[in-house]
């Protein structure tokens, strides 16, 4: 087929629907995702993972989108109408919400494609030339008209966005493909754990980013093709891509930066390792991703907040807080915080001692307290004196989660357990018939 004529940007925009995909657990991020969908997660300080794929979209000109939600989505729902509430409907801009409509059966979303499936009349009642299919749970900024230009350019049914990964590191995490010379995906195997490298960078692979342009026609074509398959997990990444690789013309779109085909920042925040790695990557100095950046910023829902207060009980008190940050609505007494973010409306008591930790929002940490290597899940409830990352043994009596790399996870629900444990294994004291009839009876701690 022969390539098209430049396309006109503005116009692709317009052409174009955006479909986020938000419904995942998240289930490898564990108690993190117990009670909140992973693509509402906190992030950096003030955003929420979400935002990216959502800032992206603005900061390229795409407002015609649908988030299709699922897992525990209430707090992402809030999420999106108080933060995202910034579309004009007189201009053919929305936000859709695509909770699972149950049209075509009684059972919820299946997988990525059934979402798309179940929502096929609200794609057609768009009219769109194009289905921009992204995934709502990575971290990375991205112009996606680069990618709907190549699509339109190679006259491809279908594009996959890749991105150059370790081999080691994308090894039964992401899908994974083959391309010839012009890009043209040759094969594509989701999630293999033994992958095969590049032919000129044998230890890395092009691994799938979970961002997919499609013809609509074609894209329609395909998901009613899939759910008449009963043994389809009505995946993309496991049935769609890979058959429609077979049989069509499968275009890739090398994710790098221009000019130079540098890898550009990209993120799959599905661990708590992964997770606070990514966190803690801001604090540096010059950090591969730029949350400041006024050219392409990260839209959220920060709101009206007070800014963070540093106290001190006397002239004499003194803190230290170095290469961290620490969002608006905090109150931190004179304590010591290294390399950690510390999220809104936070409170840090007396001579605590922080480092390398990531405490989420509306935590309190009580005097005294040493927390090192961890992750606070929001609204916890550090008490005085308690150590967190210190002594390996000591957490796990507790409790606490700790990662592959010895990260500490630390919810509300295993303080309480942890105060529970307490007052149960608290000292009974062995009272005699001759106390009991004079009336000593010592009270128990």
């Amino acid at each position: 087929m022969a390539h098209l004529e430049q396309p006109n940007i503005n116009q692709l925009a317009n052409d174009t629907l955006v479909i986020i995909l938000a419904g995942g657990q998240g289930s490898r991020l564990h108690e993190l995702t117990y009670s909140r969908a992973k693509p509402v997660l906190e992030f950096g300080g003030g955003c929420r993972i979400i935002d990216f794929p959502l800032s992206n979209c603005v900061n390229s000109g795409f407002k015609k989108i649908g988030v299709v939600t699922q897992y525990k989505a209430q707090g992402l729902i809030r999420h999106l109408v108080n933060g995202w509430a910034k579309f004009n409907q007189n201009f053919g801009e929305f936000l859709e919400l695509l909770p699972a409509s149950q049209q075509h059966s009684e059972k919820w979303y299946q997988g990525t494609a059934d979402s798309l499936f179940q929502n096929i009349e609200f794609i057609k009642s768009v009219m769109p030339k194009y289905v921009l299919i992204l995934s709502g749970d990575h971290i990375y900024k991205m112009n996606y008209q680069d990618i709907l230009e190549k699509h339109v350019k190679s006259g491809a049914q279908m594009t996959v966005s890749c991105i150059e990964t370790p081999l080691k590191k994308a090894a039964g995490q992401f899908g994974v493909m083959n391309v010839d010379d012009g890009d043209l995906v040759l094969s594509f195997e989701e999630k293999p754990i033994a992958p095969s490298g590049l032919p000129d960078k044998s230890g890395h692979v092009l691994a799938s980013m979970g961002n997919y342009v499609f013809n609509t026609d074609f894209l329609i074509e395909q998901l009613q093709k899939d759910a008449l398959e009963h043994y389809s997990s009505h995946d993309f990444g496991k049935d769609i891509i890979p058959k429609v690789v077979a049989k069509q013309k499968v275009q890739a779109f090398r994710f790098c930066t221009p000019n130079d085909n540098k890898v550009p920042y990209w993120r799959d925040v599905g661990t708590l390792d992964a997770y606070w790695e990514a966190n803690m990557a801001l604090l540096s100095s010059q950090p591969s991703i730029d949350l400041c950046d006024t050219k392409w910023p990260i839209w959220s829902t920060t709101g009206c907040l007070q800014p963070a207060r540093f106290l001190g009980s006397n002239a004499t008190s003194t803190g230290r807080v170095c290469d961290s940050l620490i969002s608006a609505g905090c109150i931190i007494h004179p304590s010591e915080i290294l390399k950690s973010l510390v999220f809104e409306h936070s409170t840090v008591g007396n001579n605590a001692h922080i480092s390398h930790s990531v405490l989420l929002p509306k935590v309190k940490v009580g005097n005294n307290v040493s927390i090192k290597n961890a992750i606070i899940d929001s609204n916890c409830v550090i008490p005085d004196n308690l150590e967190i990352g210190e002594n390996r043994k000591e957490d796990l009596r507790r409790g606490f989660r700790i990662s592959s790399n010895g990260i500490v996870l630390v919810t509300q629900k295993m303080l309480q357990n942890l105060t529970i444990k307490q007052r149960t294994y608290l000292p009974i004291q062995h009272l005699n018939a001759a106390d009991l009839l004079k009336g000593k009876v010592s009270q128990l701690n």
